[in-house]
This record gives structure tokens, C-alpha cells and sequence, in this order.
């Protein structure tokens, strides 16, 4: 069980000074009547294990992201069937019997493809073939998705998602960003790091019959991409929709221990949380 006491939560990765998650989540905190604290720290990949072990009693969970997702995976006790699936924990509830795993960064892309309109697909394409990409393919899962296109530089490199996709019973195609001609579909979903290149002949072609972008960048915008879009005057989001959510479901396991149990004024906290990092 959960200490009551514990109060203390930190958002672990390395670089870490970007994140925005003390601000969304001390919004949250505030409107739930919560005094717990919530601070970022740098840690390295190789250092995660004995930060993990140094913490006591106080620490009621963590958020992890890059490169941390991986080892956190491995440090946790049990995990929700979204951290099973893509091998990846974002979400680490500190309970007394050892480490709860979860990935709310499915239910991050998922929610905010909704809040665009987007309440089910039946294919789908991802720019990208890294460890995002993976979390992608589950939310479009989710969503309906039974054929998905991933456009990516190495081939080799769709293998472990095809083969997720396999598990999921979605047919998982690798396509070259050389391709002339992309199949129409109604979402595209970019994974791709904000300063990675990109011509604008390929962003050009991925954009005319690619649907709405969610582009899960939101530090480096408008991105290449997202610029395409516009300029085929298609619909494209930044990742910020992404973060808000994923984040409202990190909350929910730190208060409630269940990612899917609703919070008491959910839709109270989320509008605090939307207010504190994109001022609406």
C-alpha cells in the first residue's frame, strides 16, 4: 500500500531543465487541495537505479522520460498493460511493496486525438520508427487502427513494430520517406525529435493526403511537418495536447492509484493544468 504520508514527486530524465511537467502538475495539485511538492531532476540512465534506492518514505511516485522509460520499465514491480506492450514506463507509483509501472503516454495521444475529433480510425500512419513511435502504434490500436503505415529512413528499423503490431492485430507496413505516393489517411502521427531534417519534398508529400498531424513535438514549433500541413491546409496539433493529458493521467495514479479512475474534479484540474501551459 501507498504511504499516506508520502508527498514528494519528481519528474526524472536527462536533459531534464525542458520539462513543463512541476507545472502541470503542482495546477493539478492546487485545485485537488493537495500540499505535496513536485520538482524535476536530472538523472542519467546509469545513475536511475541508485536514485531510485535512495528515496524514502516521503516520495509517493516519479514521471520519467527520455532515456529513463526503459530502465524504470525494469525497476517496476508490476505494470498496466500499456507499459507491458511497449516496454516503456513513464509512470512510477511508490508503493510500500515496490515500484507500480505505467505508461499514460498511450492515453496522452489517444485523449488528445479525441479532443481533435478523432474518435476512431481504421488505418493510420507514424512518421518515426523510435521508442514514441511504439506508444503511437498502441494508441491507434486503441482507436480502431487496422492498417498503419510507418515512414521511416531505415526499414530495418519498423521490425519490432511490425511485429507489435503482429501482437495487436494491426498489419504494420514500413515506408520509405522516398516513397512518391502515400496512401490517403485520415491521422498521421510524427515521432520524430523536433530538430531532425526533413525535406520539405517529403514533408510536402507526406502532408496532402495525411489527415490531422499530431506532432508530438511541442519545444521546437512549428516543426517541418507541421509547416507542410499548413501549407495544404490540413489541421495540425503540437504534442503540447499530448503532454496535458498524459499528465492528467499521471495525476490520477498519484492520487488515486488506478490510472483509470476519474480524479473528484477532474474536469476542474484539467482546465488548471490547460491554463498553466497553453494559457486558455
Amino acid at each position: 500500500m501507498l504511504t499516506e504520508t508520502a508527498t514528494r514527486l519528481e519528474v526524472w530524465g536527462d536533459p531534464i531543465a525542458h520539462s513543463r511537467s512541476p507545472q502541470l502538475h503542482a495546477a493539478a495539485y492546487r485545485v485537488l487541495g493537495r500540499d505535496w511538492t513536485y520538482d524535476r531532476r536530472q538523472v542519467s540512465e546509469a545513475a536511475f537505479a541508485r536514485e531510485l534506492a535512495s528515496l524514502d518514505d516521503r516520495w509517493r511516485g516519479l514521471s520519467l522520460t527520455m532515456p529513463l522509460k526503459s530502465v524504470a520499465f525494469d525497476a517496476a514491480r508490476v505494470r498496466d498493460r500499456r507499459a507491458e506492450l511497449t516496454g516503456a514506463v513513464n509512470t512510477l507509483l511508490l508503493d510500500t511493496d515496490g515500484p507500480r509501472g505505467f505508461n499514460t503516454d498511450i492515453g496522452g495521444i489517444v485523449r488528445s486525438l479525441r479532443e481533435e475529433g478523432i474518435e476512431g480510425v481504421d488505418r493510420a500512419r507514424i512518421v518515426g520508427a523510435g521508442a514514441t513511435a511504439t506508444s503511437a502504434l498502441v494508441a491507434l490500436e486503441e482507436l480502431g487502427a487496422r492498417q498503419v503505415d510507418v515512414v521511416a529512413r531505415r526499414p530495418e528499423a519498423v521490425g519490432p513494430l511490425a511485429a507489435l503490431g503482429e501482437r495487436l492485430g494491426v498489419d504494420v507496413r514500413a515506408t520509405p520517406f522516398a516513397a512518391s505516393l502515400y496512401s490517403s489517411v485520415p491521422v498521421t502521427i510524427a515521432t520524430l525529435p523536433g530538430d531532425a531534417p526533413v525535406t520539405d519534398a517529403a514533408a510536402d508529400a507526406l502532408a496532402t493526403d495525411g489527415g490531422l498531424l499530431l506532432d508530438v513535438v511541442y519545444g521546437h514549433w512549428p516543426t517541418h511537418l507541421s509547416s507542410a500541413w499548413k501549407r495544404a491546409g490540413h489541421p495540425a496539433v503540437s504534442g503540447l495536447g499530448m503532454l496535458l493529458h498524459q499528465a492528467l493521467l499521471q495525476v490520477r495514479v498519484f492520487t488515486t492509484g488506478e490510472v483509470e479512475v476519474p480524479l473528484d474534479d477532474e474536469e476542474e484540474a484539467l482546465a488548471a493544468m490547460r491554463s498553466a501551459i497553453m494559457g486558455d
